[in-house]
């Protein structure tokens, strides 16, 4: 890894940005390096990424895991895969969940630590936050863009579902997602990794 971007994740590391409004504090949750080819973006750590300091370290992170054929050993080799949430830390509580990504996150830091990432392939944008941000899309909702997922391939992006065990009922709604997306999927993710 370069020193620019060791020093650029320091300077993450140590960002107090909107530490006001975290209710456990800061504690930035990222993991870039300038070989990884593919790039998971996803809303913040909830509680548990928080306590252990560990990108999907929970319920959600095992189905993503899933879904994407990994095994934790493949998903956690920075060298290969990179992960970079909309929020870098824990935003708290709300009343249907975990608050939203705080915002000012992803204009201080996104561009700055993707300027290093210069071999990312395939980019999944997990969630509505992410693909809202990142997604050139003519559609209104996450489930049209997950639908139409092959419209931004071209792009090298991949909109998902949040893999959150809250959206059982959207994967029972849409099983066309697991039957028509994830084998595709699987296959890119092995082939961008095994090279």
């Amino acid at each position: 890894m370069s020193n620019s971007l060791n020093i650029l994740l320091q300077q993450v590391s140590q960002c107090r940005l909107c530490e006001t409004n975290l209710p456990l504090g800061p504690r930035p949750v990222v993991r870039a390096s300038d070989s990884a080819r593919l790039l998971i973006i996803g809303q913040a750590p909830g509680t548990k990424v928080h306590a252990s300091g560990i990108p999907w370290d929970d319920a959600s992170g095992k189905r993503l895991r899933e879904w994407l054929g990994l095994s934790p050993e493949q998903f956690y080799d920075e060298k290969q895969i990179a992960i970079m949430p909309m929020g870098f830390c824990y935003p708290g509580k709300g009343k249907q969940g975990d608050l939203p990504p705080r915002p000012e996150c992803a204009p201080h830091w996104h561009q700055r630590l993707l300027s290093h990432m210069t071999n990312i392939e395939l980019t999944l944008l997990i969630g509505q936050y992410a693909q809202r941000y990142y997604l050139k899309s003519p559609f209104k909702t996450l489930t049209d863009n997950v639908r139409h997922w092959q419209q931004f391939t071209d792009d090298g992006q991949l909109p998902l579902p949040h893999p959150s065990p809250r959206n059982q009922l959207w994967l029972k709604k849409n099983p066309w997602f697991e039957q028509t997306l994830l084998p595709p999927l699987k296959s890119r993710i092995q082939a961008i990794i095994k090279k």
